[in-house]
């Protein structure tokens, strides 16, 4: 028998990630965005006005990270919608996905900085270490602002990770053109510039492909890496009074911060079915953070333990033919 609780357990879909957070991490990305966007205006006159050509590709790099961090700024706006028809989980997975394109292009610009640094290394060029100097202070300056500012934010956004990590590569960059200026400026030896350019974009590298990973998990609704799915099953068949087994269980994050879950409950004869599924949603946001959650209770012999779930999660679809299940019922 099949019973499934609908009623008054409140599935109300609307997934929000925090208001507040939200709020004061959209402004935080707008004032780094302003920053960027002013600092690369006077890089790119400084450029003109040097000569300098190093100095218009910093300004093209820093516009194109103006860009990530509007794109930032617009999904923050975007995941403040409330859910539609259509869209039932609301906009917060925006977040994510633009964190992915946001690691995307943080990857190819630094791949674009070592090929250009073995272009220069191949075919040296002269260098004016002394504007060279200056504007990697005034720039210096500028990132460590920006950096502060988006520092303050939601560290487990991975939206807010990529914004971060667009300003940290600038940052980086525009400390190791402060060394190479004063090396070039003491010694003359100018391929100091471009092989501290591909130490610090092989850094980025690491830290933008950590970030699509972690993004791309989210989107593939895998389980979120501070969770264990077997663990919880056997955490609620373990502590919910009248809970004989959990099966077809299914964890994933909708954002990267809110934690979502579904799955069927074999209860025992005579367990109230709508305080057995109360008390497993109490255990799973008070316990393991994760909270909302839709549990389907069955009686008797649960005949389909035995079937796999889909581990189509965030679908509902209940249609279970293929992946490995928890425990089995007796």
């Amino acid at each position: 028998a099949h019973t499934h609780d609908h009623g008054s357990q409140g599935h109300d879909h609307s997934h929000g990630a925090g208001p507040v957070h939200g709020s004061t991490d959209k402004k935080r990305v707008l004032i780094a965005a302003w920053l960027t966007a002013s600092f690369m205006v006077v890089e790119a006159l400084g450029g003109l006005f040097t000569g300098s050509l190093a100095l218009l590709a910093d300004a093209g790099h820093m516009l194109a990270d103006c860009i990530a961090l509007g794109l930032a700024w617009y999904a923050f706006h975007l995941a403040g919608r409330p859910a539609t028809v259509r869209l039932t989980y609301g906009f917060g997975r925006v977040k994510t996905l633009v964190a992915y394109t946001n690691g995307i292009a943080i990857f190819a610009i630094a791949l674009w900085i070592i090929y250009e640094a073995w272009e220069r290394l191949l075919t040296p060029a002269p260098v004016l270490g002394g504007p060279m100097l200056v504007v990697a202070i005034a720039g210096l300056l500028v990132n460590i602002g920006s950096f502060f500012v988006l520092h303050g934010g939601d560290r487990d956004s991975l939206n807010m990770r990529g914004a971060i990590l667009h300003v940290l590569g600038d940052l980086l960059g525009s400390a190791a053109a402060i060394i190479a200026a004063l090396i070039i400026l003491a010694t003359g030896w100018t391929p100091i510039d471009p092989i501290l350019s591909v130490l610090v974009s092989l850094l980025i590298l690491s830290t933008a492909w950590s970030l699509m990973r972690e993004a791309a998990h989210v989107l593939l609704e895998g389980v979120p890496a501070s969770l264990d799915r077997d663990l919880i099953a056997r955490d609620i068949e373990g502590t919910v009074k009248g809970v004989r087994e959990v099966h077809h269980m299914h964890v994933w994050s909708l954002d990267g911060a809110s934690n979502m879950a579904t799955l069927h409950a074999c209860l025992n004869d005579g367990v109230d079915a709508h305080k057995a599924v109360s008390a497993i949603k109490k255990r799973l946001a008070a316990e393991h953070g994760i909270a909302h959650a839709t549990v389907e209770p069955e009686f008797g012999h649960c005949t389909d333990s035995h079937d796999g779930h889909d581990g189509q999660g965030g679908e509902h679809d209940h249609a279970h033919d293929a992946a490995p299940h928890h425990g089995h019922c007796h």
